[in-house]
């Protein structure tokens, strides 16, 4: 039976979240220049990772004049000045390292930062929104949308591998986008029980996330392990269950009172959590409540994005009323291959966080730099945890073994 003429005005679409058919969650075209009133704040960001080199950066943005936000009018600028802002400050708070952070963010930086913060709803501090979704273009704007042709419109310490590690997280992001447009799809074949549709979509989104596999693989050409670890992650890093400032950061000129930020984490991309609660995936406990605390690091519209996929009639549910092992086998390739990008990405973080912290360990034990100077000195207070705070690889595995309890019960003809 056909659906009622009124329930199509109830269909759901992405249209009110601001993903983009062609980008997903990637920002369009990004601008790549501020109003005049704003260059200031542009002749610093554009040039942080030879300031922190030069030991200048600070001294930079303790001369910066106050500006007023009142000329940032479109999307597109606020988005650049809070990357530009955000990088700003992390350079500012970690340009010793750990054992010389600063206590206050200056008004002039703070003010602004935190007055750009609120018209976005985010936080002022670096997020995956900044870094990634909003931080890149392409040097040939006609070109294709590849390593080669992608650069950053701002970076931090750590030079190619600070743009490999950015931009091959860009890709990750776009080839998901299949997987996002089918989710529309997904949503409303089970409001209408349509169970073709949604199986065929299943697939499409599985595919998707193979893609999205293959995509991260690139970080192992784009990014050196030990440039990782020992320089850029401090600059990842975030005022929050971080031994460096245990008091987190004082915003001067918006409130006397520290305030602690997670810093960037993969768990800021909405990619995810979108799967998850399509998928019926739960996260229970410290994992869940990490999760959860890290969608207040996504722009609204996204992070809505996610909790109206949540609200919707359950699709393990629906899948497990119908009889047919189509929809079934796409169902659990879904889950499976979201299974596979976890583990994969377990794999990345043992190579560009465990092993080099253990190496680490040793040199430091040995009294040893040389030639591993820079992993020798990395920040012991990131040993254990990522950049969002997290106990990594505890929380990793979490993730992934409460994935695998979506699986459905295997029966004889499946593999």
């Amino acid at each position: 039976m056909a659906a009622p003429e009124s329930d199509s005005e109830c269909l759901f679409s992405l249209d009110p979240y601001h993903v983009s058919e062609e980008l997903g969650f990637i920002l369009p075209d990004p601008l790549e220049e501020l109003p005049p009133y704003y260059q200031p704040w542009m002749d610093i960001a554009l040039h942080v990772p030879e300031l922190v080199h030069s030991h200048k950066l600070r001294l930079h943005i303790n001369e910066m004049p106050l500006l007023s936000i009142q000329f940032l009018q479109k999307h597109s600028e606020l988005r650049l000045a809070h990357l530009a802002l955000s990088v700003m400050t992390m350079g500012y708070v970690w340009q010793e390292g750990e054992n010389d952070t600063v206590e206050k963010l200056p008004h002039n930086l703070a003010v602004p930062y935190w007055e750009v913060s609120q018209r976005l709803g985010l936080p002022p501090i670096l997020t995956h929104a900044d870094a990634v979704l909003a931080n890149w273009k392409k040097k040939d704007p006609d070109g294709p949308f590849d390593m080669e042709n992608l650069e950053l419109l701002v970076s931090l310490p750590g030079g190619d591998s600070v743009r490999g590690f950015f931009m091959v997280t860009l890709l990750v992001e776009l080839a998901a986008v299949p997987a996002l447009r089918n989710i529309p799809t997904v949503i409303n074949g089970v409001r209408c029980g349509d169970t073709e549709a949604v199986a065929t979509a299943l697939e499409e989104i599985s595919q998707s996330m193979q893609d999205m596999t293959d995509a991260l693989k690139l970080m192992h050409d784009y990014v050196d392990p030990s440039v990782f670890y020992g320089i850029m992650r401090i600059y990842l890093s975030g005022w929050k269950d971080n031994t460096s400032m245990p008091k987190g950061l004082v915003y001067e000129g918006v409130q006397e009172e520290p305030i602690e930020y997670s810093g960037g984490s993969a768990a800021q991309s909405s990619l995810l959590h979108c799967f998850d609660e399509l998928l019926g995936i739960k996260h229970e406990e410290t994992s869940g409540e990490f999760l959860t605390r890290m969608r207040n690091y996504m722009p609204p519209a996204h992070k809505q994005l996610i909790q109206d996929i949540s609200l919707q009639p359950s699709l393990k549910g629906f899948v497990q009323q119908q009889a047919s092992e189509r929809l079934n086998q796409a169902f659990q390739r879904c889950v499976k291959k979201l299974l596979a990008l976890r583990s994969y990405h377990i794999k990345v973080v043992s190579r560009y966080i465990t092993v080099p912290a253990a190496r680490a360990r040793q040199l430091r034990n040995q009294s040893r730099e040389s030639e591993q100077e820079m992993i020798s000195r990395a920040p012991t207070a990131l040993e254990e945890r990522g950049t969002g705070g997290s106990g990594i690889m505890s929380f990793l595995k979490t993730v992934r073994n409460q994935t695998k309890d979506t699986l459905l019960p295997e029966t004889g003809k499946q593999k």
